[in-house]
């Protein structure tokens, strides 16, 4: 039986119990863990021996519907594009294009709606793109399982599976119900999906407290889960959405995921923008009538500064810099499900890390070997047979040490596990810890193939706590044991030493127990080798065979850190990121991980523990250095609630289907592609495609520097339209005519501005992007510094573009009104392509990340100056703009006046910078000398 395929999914309802009691309601209190298992079976009405018969098999599909799994409706492409026009950027855009309209500018009018158009559908392409990426992640194959109906073993589809039915279980098979196990034998289960417990669990039909968390019932097997070894029955006691698996689910999709930080603080942002562009409007409009103006040129000077308020291709540049940062993230082994996520990345301050698959390799990895003649570690990671054995930092040749190839190769012969590569990837077969001993073994180069089969063999139980296999060598029969130190230890008289045998000393035997004690304190599993010579009028009995055994090692395995993940960690917290690790494995397991990876946790806390705490306490413990473990979903639930109820931004990762709650309610939920689970990836923001811990890390450098690029060239765009106003208003208040239409100021905010803001948004990440702290949530898209910077700069553009103005009639007369028009439009370009320079790196002058660092941003600037030299002379262009030719002193003009809005800032940048760098050298000169 080897099922392969994922569990199938519908958005059907299951049928309501004509009964009036809700199934899992009924089967939760049964508590079937801690039942006897004949009382499932009684309860169900099902034979221990012939199982359902089919009559009652169609009542109880009725009943309780299809094994199935109700998920959320796929996004319909409906949905998706009407969400791209439901923010209030949009809405300030519609509003102006309603102000056009009245004014009788239908061309602008116009020029904006195409503009929110573009905005929506390129929106809609990106998120569509993602949602289909996803979905081909997910496709799944119907699985399929084998039950006893009418006292026959029959095949049947996974989601034919009842309550009741007498389902058979063996190694490699999925387990398609929850069920309480009958009959097995050295049954066990790889459960990390679901509880994130890194080894497999042995089964037993016996009962367990009723209170025991789902890692502890081993007398159930739950949907979802895998088997590794061995095989054996049990009575399906819940299916569907019913089951933990189904639990689970159900909880992510009651979790409502909130709007991104972006997404609120440019929402706050347009809301002003708009209350401004309005208020501003009609106080100048009234201000113009009280002192006399004409009504229809206050009228038409109000829409102005409406229109010049808004920088309409603000949403135009948000969108189009995300979707590009799409593209760099999927460069970077990440797909985004949204163009939001990656600012929520960019703006994390802690990621929440699942430890199994996410931290760790989630394959389990001989690490030491402890040898009588000294101890050997090996290298390499995970299923992947390179590497080798050193000892106290040196190569071990392996031929050389006849008791390190003794204990291989018992570890090899005592075993049913296998790897082989599959698709470029080392795919295991059987339960981790003896996949484990095989990969080892193959890095000494033994070969199983060349071995005999076995004549007989005692399987692993609870009780035995060992397995003894029996195989012909050249010498007669040989018995290779594995099992717990402190059982075969009790039963071995003799240890190897080197290339020979010696009798197991007092000190040997303390020597071996201490080796074992610590392993297990530092996390890793442990396993004792041992073998015996088999005479030939030995009996083949357990009793007599697991006697008189020489030791051979002592293993110590582990479910290794990633290599990369020591580094990411490390460059997390320098950038003031906090990695916290939430696992369902074992605490001491946890901590040993986080020793290993350098995560600062001074203490585990268990999800028992958590269960005692408060909101307050919990509070208390999150400020700690603390990692979390035997969690269950509620568990990691409430740890990322609490989080950002604190004010923090929650990155979540994991794979697991006990992950999914969590990683929904998360600001950014981050699935892995590899090996995370359907729901898992259903419920994420981002699937990272190579499960790579770095990888997550790299999406963060991208997300801030998409981050930063966005409040660049939000900066730019208010400083541009702050010097529109400007000047604006202060012709207005000197009594000038108007300085600027408004299709011209449209022409600005839409083709000139927008296209070097598009520029500014595929700028490079700064030195030191990942050396400082993330951005504090509560702080708006543009904190004091910047805002004191957009004034200033606006102030210099309103002013200069004024001065432009008033020059030129003063020079030309005051009927050169069109002239004057032509040169403070004209100018006002000029000076804001300046002034682009300065928002390419806010953390030092334009030298620090180099000129010509940004090849699009010269392009923009080049294209834009083109376009307004069009704008100028070119006859259509000249009668919609309405612009006249200009001389060349004129453009000589412009470029002295724009000159110094680049060069003083840059010089003060420069100066700033320098000082800057100055005390980070300054310090470690003193400490030399």
């Amino acid at each position: 039986m080897d099922f392969r395929g994922g569990f199938l999914l519908s958005p059907r309802l299951i049928p309501p119990d004509p009964t009036g009691v809700p199934p899992r309601k009924r089967e939760e209190s049964q508590a079937w863990h801690a039942s006897e298992p004949d009382a499932a079976i009684t309860s169900f009405h099902t034979d221990s021996k012939l199982g359902l018969d089919s009559g009652e098999v169609a009542r109880r599909l009725v009943t309780h519907g299809p094994n199935i799994l109700i998920r959320e409706p796929s996004a319909r492409w409906t949905g998706v594009l009407a969400r791209q026009f439901a923010n209030a950027l949009n809405l300030v855009l519609l509003a102006a294009a309603g102000i056009a309209v009245l004014a009788g500018q239908l061309t602008d009018a116009v020029t904006i709606l195409v503009i929110v158009v573009l905005n929506g559908i390129l929106g809609f392409v990106q998120e569509w793109k993602a949602e289909l990426a996803v979905a081909a992640l997910q496709r799944m194959l119907a699985m399929r399982c084998t039950v006893v109906r009418d006292g026959h073993e029959t095949r049947i589809d996974a989601a034919e599976v009842v309550p009741g039915d007498l389902v058979c279980l063996e190694t490699g098979d999925r387990v398609p119900a929850d069920m309480r196990l009958t009959e097995l034998l050295d049954l066990r289960t790889d459960e990390s999906a679901l509880t994130g417990e890194s080894l497999s669990v042995h089964k037993r039909i016996s009962s367990v407290p009723s209170a025991a968390p789902v890692a502890e019932r081993v007398s159930m097997a739950w949907m979802g889960t895998t088997v590794t070894a061995g095989r054996g029955r049990g009575v399906a006691v819940a299916t569907g959405m019913h089951t933990e698996f189904g639990r689970i689910a159900e909880l992510a999709q009651a979790v409502t995921p909130d709007r991104t930080p972006l997404q609120r603080k440019l929402g706050v942002l347009a809301r002003q923008l708009g209350m401004a562009s309005v208020g501003v409007a009609a106080l100048v409009a009234a201000l113009g009538w009280a002192l006399g103006r004409p009504p229809m040129e206050m009228l038409l000077t109000g829409i102005s500064l409406a229109v010049a308020i808004v920088p309409e291709g603000l949403p135009a540049v948000v969108t189009i810099t995300l979707a590009l940062g799409i593209r760099s993230m999927s460069r970077r082994k990440a797909l985004l499900r949204s163009l939001q996520a990656a600012e929520g990345l960019g703006a994390a301050t802690v990621i929440c890390a699942d430890k199994t698959g996410t931290l760790t390799e989630n394959e389990m990895t001989v690490r030491r070997i402890w040898l009588a003649a000294g101890e050997v570690q090996t290298t390499g990671s995970g299923y992947d047979p390179a590497g080798h054995f050193e000892a106290a930092g040196l190569k071990v040749d392996y031929s050389a040490r006849p008791d390190l190839l003794a204990a291989l190769d018992t570890g090899l012969r005592c075993n049913h596990a296998s790897v082989h590569l599959e698709g470029g990837r080392w795919q295991p077969v059987g339960e981790p810890t003896e996949v484990a001993l095989v990969v080892a073994a193959c890095k000494a180069w033994l070969d199983r193939d060349t071995h005999p089969g076995a004549v007989a063999e005692f399987s692993f139980s609870s009780s035995r706590k060992r397995m003894s296999v029996i195989q012909p060598d050249t010498s007669g029969l040989v018995a290779h044991v594995k099992g717990a130190p402190e059982i075969i230890l009790e039963r071995c008289s003799r240890i190897m030493d080197g290339s020979s045998e010696r009798t197991l000393s007092a000190a040997d035997r303390e020597q071996a127990l201490e080796v074992y004690s610590e392993m297990a304190r530092a996390g890793l599993r442990t396993l004792a080798l041992a073998r015996r010579d088999v005479g030939a009028s030995t009996p083949l009995d357990p009793t007599e065979l697991e006697t008189d055994l020489t030791l051979l090692a002592v293993m110590g395995i582990l479910d290794p850190p990633r290599p990369e993940v020591q580094g990411a960690v490390s460059t997390a917290r320098a950038a003031g990121i906090r990695v916290l690790m939430i696992t369902g494995d074992a605490p001491a397991t946890a901590l040993a991980i986080a020793g290993q990876i350098g995560l600062p946790a001074s203490a585990a806390i268990t999800g028992a523990e958590l269960d005692a705490f408060d909101d307050s306490e919990l509070e208390t413990a999150l400020q700690r250095d603390v990692l979390f473990a035997r969690t269950t979903p509620e568990h990691k639930l409430r740890i990322v609630e609490s989080l950002r109820a604190g004010g923090e931004v929650v990155a979540m990762t994991g794979d697991g289907v006990n992950d999914a709650p969590a990683l929904k309610r998360a600001d950014v939920g981050i699935a892995m592609g590899i090996r995370g689970t359907d729901v898992a990836k259903s419920a994420s923001d981002m699937v990272i495609t190579d499960d790579n811990f770095a990888s997550i890390i790299g999406a963060v450098e991208e997300g801030r520097r998409q981050l930063d690029n966005i409040r660049k060239f939000v900066s730019y765009l208010l400083s541009s339209n702050t010097g529109e106003v400007a000047a604006i208003l202060l012709n207005l208040l000197l009594g000038g005519p108007l300085i600027l239409l408004p299709v011209q100021i449209l022409w600005i905010n839409l083709v000139t501005d927008g296209m070097t803001a598009l520029g500014l948004g595929v700028e490079p990440a700064e030195s030191g992007l990942m050396r400082r702290a993330p951005l504090d949530p509560a702080e708006r898209i543009l904190a004091r510094r910047h805002l004191w910077l957009v004034l200033i700069l606006g102030g210099y553009i309103g002013t200069a573009t004024w001065w432009m103005f008033d020059h030129y009639l003063s020079v030309h007369g005051a009927g050169a009104v069109a002239g004057a028009n032509t040169v403070a439009f004209t100018g006002l370009i000029i000076i804001e392509k300046a002034n682009v320079l300065n928002f390419r790196a806010f953390g030092g002058p334009l030298r620090s990340i180099g000129f010509f660092s940004n090849r699009w941003i010269l392009l923009a600037l080049l294209v834009t100056v083109a376009l307004q030299v069009c704008a100028v002379y070119v006859p259509f262009l000249q009668r919609a703009l309405h612009t006249v030719p200009l001389r060349g002193t004129d453009w000589l003009l412009m470029a002295a006046v724009a000159a110094p809005i680049f060069i003083i800032p840059e010089f003060l940048k420069w100066i700033l910078w320098r000082r800057d760098q100055k005390s980070v050298v300054n310090p470690s000169q003193s400490a030399a000398a």
